[in-house]
């Protein structure tokens, strides 16, 4: 106070003020400027721009009110508010920036006072003579707790909008805007240039023609931002397998008069016409001619005498597979005068080779060909004397056709004396993938090993020795021999050569019905153009799937049968335990005729349930997988799978019980609410088309649920007798 008393009457003090005064009037004058041109760039602004710009004109305010040194403050604090917002550093700025309004609010308060002075004399007229220091001090501590919270304030703010703008980035782009700040400079030169900066802001705004890219960020993204499809890497197969023969997948469509295929004996064609059969299926009419093809010089030698070609049939379930290798067989062996094993049917289950030998015993009726059926259904001693004759020159065959489970036939061909396959001409291969996964128990090789087997005799019958096949050459031809040609027949045959090689299989060629409907033709062949079917269902199948829980799946069953009244139904569950528990669950209930088909049975028992099913004495029938692999159960309008198959091949098998021949069939699958996704992403991955879902309302549940709780109590005393039993 002393020292500006002294420049007050020494008379300096009037051209400071006016010093003072001049550079607060320019400096009005330019924010004025200033406060113009941003009004004028706001209505360019989006709306996000403008509501940034308002809070900084906010907060512009705020800091002129707190003792803020002029516009150059305010366009510090707005570029660093736009530099958090762009490189999220929003803690180091702030900082910086309330250490630097310390140390200018220390080092320029005498400024900031003489200039907030000369603002109110310039308004009211006159200058004030001094100021207090305690007042200063309060002041300035006053406005630093509220700059600082509005700088908090302000923070929240910016890092909400920044993070809008991330959320945003599918519909918006960052574009480069300079904003130029207000140009300040003193006319006279002698203050420092405080303006005159330019910085480069990114900014989102939305464009219809662009696509939206994310902000910009420190990290290096490799690839970029577009997804593309992987593209699958395709197998390469075999020649055999990549172009197959095709078959015809409709059945009604393509049918085929039995006269118009050439090559088949007479007899055969009114055996044919005996069992009412006038038309062959396309998988019949492809295959029958080839096989006779091969044995057109007769069975002893191949055409040409070459090894014929080995035969794989890809087909539907019901679609004549059987028929098409029990006749060209049977008219190759017509011409037999001695009595060999010449054809061998080998299948997994004994059901299904107890229908396959029917077959061939109604087609060679009325010659002298034999069939005979090794299954295990008869004791070992039995079934030695319908295979083999001890005379008094040796042994002599008493078949020439066998029928044979795998396990059967592997303990004939080492225990029965005299029982020689070295004259074997056709290997049948039923139910083929199934045989396959079957092969660690080594049946193929002891047949292979028994075929090419060394006469115990040697120097007899040494010009029909026969040798195991390898490369052609003129001393390999020199001899002949009989070739033995393998048939593979499958509705789901595998297309892996790697399991396929295990059959060692000689050129073979391959007849399926498995592949894409929309095929383009190109260059004179047909290439695919959608993604391959793994197999294929029947024409007439409807495939539907029922949501339920696992509490009410009788409920749903007995639903089926008591108020839709379906009739002969065909039940499949995973295990016979569960099998046997819902067939007296359901006889229980009562109002159904019910039974149950699955290894607890005796073979007898099995064959008998079958033909009252047949005949229409049962309607719903409970089975596990027994049933499910090529036997024809005639008559099942429906199939319902009480527990989900846990493999597509066992899906397949299960509804091809239905629709057979051409026919109509029905088929549900009870899918809890966790086998969903998993069941139908299984159906997809195969290529078979979407199943329809079936609801069935709760009320019409409810009238059957006393009935039902009074045979849940009947079934647990029923379990309760049979496991007592069973420890007695």
């Amino acid at each position: 106070m002393a020292l500006f008393r002294i420049n007050r009457y020494l008379g300096g003090e009037e051209d400071a003020t006016e010093d003072r005064s001049q550079a607060l009037l320019e400096r009005l004058r330019e924010q004025a400027r200033a406060r113009q041109l941003k009004k004028q760039q706001q209505v360019l602004l989006p709306s996000d721009e403008l509501k940034q710009k308002k809070t900084e004109n906010e907060l512009h305010q705020k800091l002129k009110n707190s003792g803020f040194d002029s516009e150059n403050e305010y366009q510090r604090e707005a570029k660093r508010k736009r530099g958090q917002s762009s490189e999220g550093s929003c803690g180091e700025e702030e900082k910086k920036l309330r250490k630097d309004h310390q140390v200018s609010s220390d080092s320029e308060k005498p400024l900031a006072e003489a200039d907030s002075d000369l603002a109110g004399e310039t308004a009211n007229g006159y200058i004030p003579a001094k100021k207090k220091k305690n007042e200063n001090g309060k002041k300035s501590s006053l406005s630093q707790k509220k700059i600082e919270a509005d700088l908090d304030e302000n923070n929240r703010q910016q890092e909400n909008k920044s993070n809008l703008k991330r959320h945003q980035a599918e519909r918006d782009i960052p574009t480069e805007v300079e904003t130029n700040g207000a140009e300040i400079a003193e006319k006279d030169g002698s203050e420092k240039v405080k303006g005159n900066q330019s910085t480069k802001e990114e900014v989102w705004k939305p464009t219809s023609n662009e696509k939206a890219m994310p902000p910009p960020s420190s990290f290096l993204v490799l690839g970029g931002y577009d997804r593309r499809a992987v593209q699958k890497i395709q197998p390469i197969l075999p020649q055999w397998l990549a172009q197959p023969k095709l078959v015809h997948k409709r059945i009604k469509e393509n049918l085929v008069p039995i006269q118009d295929v050439e090559g088949i004996h007479p007899k055969l064609l009114k055996k044919l016409q005996m069992n009412g059969i006038e038309s062959f299926f396309p998988v019949q009419r492809e295959v029958i001619p080839a096989i006779l093809e091969s044995a057109s010089s007769g069975f002893l030698v191949g055409r040409g005498g070459y090894q014929p070609s080995d035969i794989c049939v890809s087909a539907p379930t019901g679609s004549g597979k059987t028929l098409s290798f029990v006749i060209p067989v049977v008219q190759a062996l017509l011409k037999r005068v001695v009595c060999q094993v010449r054809a061998l049917a080998v299948l997994p289950t004994k059901e299904l080779a107890q229908q396959v030998s029917k077959v061939f015993n109604i087609y060679t009726d009325g010659t002298d060909l034999k069939v005979v059926l090794v299954t295990g259904q008869k004791s070992f001693g039995k079934e030695q004397e319908t295979l083999v004759q001890r005379t008094v020159m040796g042994y002599c065959s008493l078949a020439d056709i066998i029928v044979a489970t795998p396990g059967r036939l592997v303990d004939h061909i080492d225990q029965t004396p005299g029982f020689s396959l070295r004259q074997l001409r056709f290997l049948i291969i039923d139910e083929a993938d199934r045989m396959i996964d079957d092969m660690h128990q080594k049946w193929l090789h002891q047949v292979v090993k028994a075929v090419f087997r060394a006469e115990d005799d040697s120097g007899t019958n040494m010009l029909f020795q026969r040798t195991e096949p390898g490369p052609v050459t003129a001393a390999s031809t020199c001899c002949p021999q009989i070739p033995l040609q393998k048939l593979l027949f499958s509705a789901t045959l595998t297309r892996n050569p790697e399991k396929l090689q295990e059959l060692g299989l000689y050129q073979p060629r391959l007849f399926t019905s498995v592949y894409s409907e929309k095929r383009a033709v190109t260059a004179g062949t047909e290439t695919e153009q959608n993604a391959e079917k793994k197999y294929t269902l029947p024409e007439g199948l409807s495939q539907y799937y029922v949501p339920c829980n696992l509490n009410s799946k009788p409920l749903f069953l007995l639903y089926f049968m008591l108020r839709m009244k379906f009739t002969r139904v065909l039940c499949f569950t995973n295990s016979k335990q569960t099998s046997h528990r819902l067939f007296l669950l359901i006889q229980a209930f009562g109002g159904v005729n019910v039974a149950e088909f699955s290894s607890r049975l005796t073979p007898s028992e099995r064959q008998r349930t079958l033909k009252e099913f047949e005949r229409g004495k049962i309607q719903l029938l409970i089975s596990t997988d027994a049933t499910a692999r090529g036997i024809d159960v005639k008559g099942v309008k429906c199939v319902i799978n009480y527990d989900a198959p846990q493999f597509i091949r066992t899906y397949i098998h299960r509804v091809g019980r239905t629709a057979r021949a051409g026919k109509v069939g029905l088929a549900f699958t009870m899918l809890l609410k966790v086998q969903e996704w998993k069941f139908l992403q299984m159906l997809r991955d195969a290529g078979s088309p979407d199943l329809e879902k079936q609801l069935v309302k709760s009320e019409y549940l409810k009238p059957l649920l006393q009935q039902y709780e009074e045979a849940l109590s009947k079934l647990q005393k029923t379990v309760k007798d049979e496991r007592a039993q069973k420890r007695a």
